[in-house]
């Protein structure tokens, strides 16, 4: 009797299903539907939030992204002719996600981000293009604004402190507003992309040290493809414009409306729209 007791208890322990841990939960990729859980509700705080504070939060996400530039900036100037221009490329890939890490694990708000984050509730119903407009305009303003802020810091205290000299200021700006403005389009639409998806694989991981390296991978992507970032391009045509007489106003606009265009066009279209469609079943917007 003892023995068919005992045989019958491992017969259900094999066939009760395992309890899932929270460690093994938490290491699991989450869906398709979770992720846009997470992304619309996000987005829906966003656009209760005043235009105060996301101005200021876009603000301070302008003046952060400003360190990747200033990484830039001191590399260059320390290795340019001291060795090859290949291996000075990767490093200065290197240093680009910087500022990124300051302002995503810090938690400030970049329109590059939010071309797609703030498309999904238009495209579930719970917000309106007259909204989206609104949003995009106060994180874009506070981005450009905390940018000019930043470069007016370069130009003031890098030569003076002898650690970057204005031509480098001028070389990184000329190699922005010399390119063709279809090209220019074309790579913004590209690092428009790259950024939505960073904006989907960070709310994928689960932890801080995944998030890292994903902001690391995917704007060390942009950095040595050489693609044009809005946010990150303003502050470096903008600081080569307060240096360099020979760079006008009118290149600035030129780089940074193409600029803008084509980030919004990869983030919404590439990534907003698509991932938006990848849904199984209706999405819960609570």
């Amino acid at each position: 009797m003892l023995l068919i007791l005992k045989e019958n208890s491992i017969i259900q322990s094999i066939m009760k299903p395992k309890e899932t841990t929270n460690k093994e939960r938490e290491d699991q990729p989450k869906g398709v539907n979770e992720i846009l859980d997470e992304q619309i509700a996000t987005a829906n705080h966003e656009y209760k939030r005043s235009d105060i504070r996301l101005f200021i939060s876009s603000l301070s996400a302008g003046m952060e992204v400003g360190f990747s530039v200033f990484l830039i900036g001191i590399l260059y100037s320390i290795f340019h002719g001291q060795i090859a221009q290949p291996y000075l490329h990767v490093l200065l890939a290197i240093a680009y996600p910087v500022g990124f890490i300051f302002v995503i694990i810090g938690r400030s708000e970049l329109f590059t981000e939010h071309t797609t984050l703030a498309i999904l509730p238009v495209l579930n119903g719970t917000a309106s293009i007259k909204s989206l407009i609104q949003l995009w305009g106060v994180i874009l303003s506070g981005n450009l604004i905390g940018g000019y802020i930043f470069s007016g810091f370069l130009v003031t205290f890098g030569p003076a402190m002898g650690i970057i000299p204005v031509e480098t200021f001028s070389h990184l700006a000329h190699s922005f507003v010399e390119i063709p403005l279809f090209v220019v389009l074309i790579s913004s639409v590209v690092a428009g992309w790259l950024m939505g998806l960073l904006s989907w694989l960070v709310a994928s991981s689960q932890e801080t040290i995944s998030r890292i390296f994903m902001i690391i991978l995917v704007t060390g992507i942009i950095g040595i493809a050489g693609l044009h970032h809005s946010i990150v391009g303003s502050i470096e045509v903008f600081t080569g414009m307060l240096v360099d007489s020979n760079i006008k106003v009118s290149d600035y606009l030129r780089f940074e409306s193409i600029a803008i265009l084509g980030n919004a066009i990869g983030g919404v279209v590439f990534v907003g729209i698509i991932k938006f469609g990848q849904r199984q079943n209706k999405v819960d917007t609570k």
